[in-house]
């Protein structure tokens, strides 16, 4: 970026009224560009995002999947600017707001994206009562012309999600977890946001309570024009409600694609695997699926590296140049893909059982130490007994206990250090004896 453009884009102090124009005709309203973003420094350092990008278009949903810890609400609290980007840039409207940022923009961004927290009960002030907890957005930006407009417009709200007036002089710890929840989204809607961040707004909640919720929501983009970004990791809701939707595995964005097209055509085998694992109502059907696993050391990306490319179709996917040839092969012949395998119920199970024992053998993941803490007691034992603490370190290192490892070398490297020292002050005071 030349001098020229950083200096007009720091002066840039409001939003634009409308964001830029893609190919089709789309107003893009979020650009999440080439994003990194790093926790912890040093050995410590874990990257959770690794080159994020995607766009989302006006009045959209667009939903972002994945397994837990895949980095899904990182990135939506590094969308509200919560979470410091290492990398990359986020676009609203086509203006950064990713980073350093006017004070004028920042208040337009809180104003404009809000968020639908995951835990209805930990995003609530316990101390604070409902009427003040949906008015503090209010009160900060002063939305209101006096306090019966105030008044008004929380009353409706409130009873636009469902719940009553009276309910306003409770708090929260008063209310079930389906209310918490209709409390919170009432909290980000009465701002009037173009942009929701809605963090797995449904998980906690029973399954008649998830349809009232998901069907608030569909109502409000429908008469307020709001934009969604969903984070979810049940496939099975996420179609329904989802005009497009990104998967994401440990940090990287795997494929996007239109709701149909990817659930049509899973290229990826991360996506297949998902889709794999969505329950069937039936039970027969149910116990007789083959589950697909996922192996991640089926990609050998140690020379053609891999990049995130449209293959046409407007779906996107993440592999390297063998891959992506083939995935477009796929994709070319027209034929959807089969990521469900239902087995005869009359197989011989001995032929299942060893299906699935390959499979499982298959799975790198699998392999995984699950007890690599590098916890501080090895440290301390490596300190005080520094020999057997290398022994234990190279034990660690080629059982691939990589944070075990380090705990018992630092602590073993402690101990030498210390036992160094001791030794050259002893012949210290000896020469001093001697003299």
């Amino acid at each position: 970026m030349s001098k020229s453009s950083k200096e007009k884009e720091v002066r840039v102090s409001h939003l634009p009224e409308h964001g830029p124009i893609d190919k089709n005709g789309k107003e893009i309203l979020l650009s999440v560009k080439n994003v990194d973003i790093t926790f912890g420094k040093g050995e410590n350092a874990v990257k959770a995002v690794k080159n994020a990008s995607f766009d989302i278009y006006k009045g959209e949903t667009f939903s972002l999947v994945g397994e837990s810890g895949s980095g899904k609400t990182t990135i939506g609290r590094a969308v509200i600017r919560v979470n410091p980007c290492a990398a990359g840039e986020i676009l609203y409207k086509g203006v950064r707001i990713s980073g350093k940022i006017p004070k004028k923009l920042d208040r337009e961004v809180i104003r404009n994206i809000q968020m639908v927290f995951q835990d209805p009960a930990a995003s609530l002030n316990e101390r604070a009562t409902v009427d003040y907890i949906v008015s503090e957005g209010l009160y900060n930006f002063h939305l209101y012309e006096n306090e019966a407009d105030r008044v008004r417009k929380v009353e409706n709200m409130i009873e636009e999600v469902g719940l009553l007036p009276e309910h306003l002089t409770r708090y929260p710890h008063e209310f079930s977890g389906g209310q918490r929840q209709r409390i919170g989204l009432a909290r980000a809607m009465v701002m009037e946001p173009e942009l929701v961040v809605a963090d797995e707004p449904i998980s906690a909640l029973d399954v008649s309570i998830r349809a009232q919720v998901l069907n608030l929501l569909k109502k409000f983009q429908k008469e307020k024009e709001v934009t969604y970004l969903f984070i979810a990791h049940d496939l099975s809701i996420v179609r329904f409600i989802s005009d497009r939707i990104g998967v994401i595995y440990k940090g990287d964005i795997v494929e996007v694609a239109d709701a149909e097209e990817l659930f049509d055509y899973p290229l990826h085998p991360y996506t297949r695997s998902l889709i794999s694992a969505i329950p069937i109502p039936d039970p027969k059907l149910e116990k007789n699926k083959v589950l697909y696993a996922y192996n991640p050391a089926m990609h050998d990306y140690s020379e053609d590296k891999p990049e995130f490319v449209c293959i046409g179709h407007d779906h996107w996917i993440f592999g390297n140049k063998k891959e992506i040839e083939e995935y477009k092969a796929i994709r070319e012949k027209g034929t959807p893909l089969k990521s469900v395998t239902i087995l005869d119920e009359n197989a011989p199970r001995e032929e299942v059982h060893e299906e699935m024992v390959h499979t499982a053998e298959e799975d790198a993941f699998l392999s995984a130490p699950l007890h690599d803490t590098g916890s501080v007691w090895l440290k301390i034992l490596s300190f005080l007994l520094p020999i057997i603490g290398l022994i234990a370190a190279a034990v660690f290192k080629s059982k691939r206990y990589y944070r075990n490892y380090n705990a018992c070398k630092r602590g073993a490297i402690g101990g030498f250090v210390f036992l160094g020292v001791i030794v050259l002050l002893f012949l210290l005071f000896l020469l001093l004896a001697v003299i």
